[in-house]
């Protein structure tokens, strides 16, 4: 391809972050030392995942809602109290989906990783390039395989409620390189194609 370079200014706005408090069965919260490494080697390979930036840019277009229905999804950034213990801001956004309705692939991106995690439980990471990766976290089934091209809208999946979850929901996030993202922008992001 041709290399080209792009210019711009990023504004950066102070936000309130709501605290929520949760009470989980100790099992899901005070893990036991396997459970712990397990989920330690789980956040060191999204971590690694999230340092390759793929050189070609495959979204086309406005990103799309992952989950149908009317909930506007919430969370980002939360606080999370969870069993009276401060724990780290919620990652993603929640929407609350019935069990087994359909996940879809926000935008055109290729199959990172399927697998099935001790928090997140069954997910999809789409790789969208540039460094820019959305997050489909408690699924009950995963309808890719690694390495699959796929197209915005294109189903990835269905709800569940696997891993730590205390009901079916989607969990959706977004990461640009080592940041954390409010996937709810992408949403509303203007994009131009050439």
């Amino acid at each position: 391809g041709v290399a080209r370079a792009a210019a711009g200014s990023l504004v950066i706005r102070s936000r309130e972050f709501r605290v929520q408090r949760l009470t989980l069965p100790k099992p899901m919260v005070d893990l036991d030392p396997e459970a712990e490494r397990r989920a330690a080697t789980e956040a060191g390979r999204l971590r690694t995942l999230y340092q390759t930036v793929s050189p070609e840019r495959l979204w086309h277009g406005r990103f799309a809602r992952p989950v149908g229905g009317d909930d506007p999804g919430e969370g980002f950034g939360w606080r999370r109290i969870i069993n009276g213990q401060p724990r780290m801001p919620h990652s993603g956004v929640d929407f609350a989906a019935e069990r087994g309705a359909a996940v879809v692939a926000a935008n055109r991106g290729r199959v990172a990783l399927v697998g099935d995690f001790f928090f997140a439980g069954r997910l999809v990471v789409l790789d969208h390039g540039l460094g820019l990766y959305t997050l489909y976290f408690h699924l009950d089934r995963a309808d890719v395989a690694e390495g699959t091209l796929v197209e915005r809208g294109e189903p990835i999946g269905v709800v569940g409620a696997t891993g730590r979850a205390t009901g079916p929901h989607l969990h959706w996030g977004a990461q640009l390189g080592a940041s954390r993202v409010d996937p709810l922008g992408l949403l509303s992001m203007a994009v131009r194609d050439e």
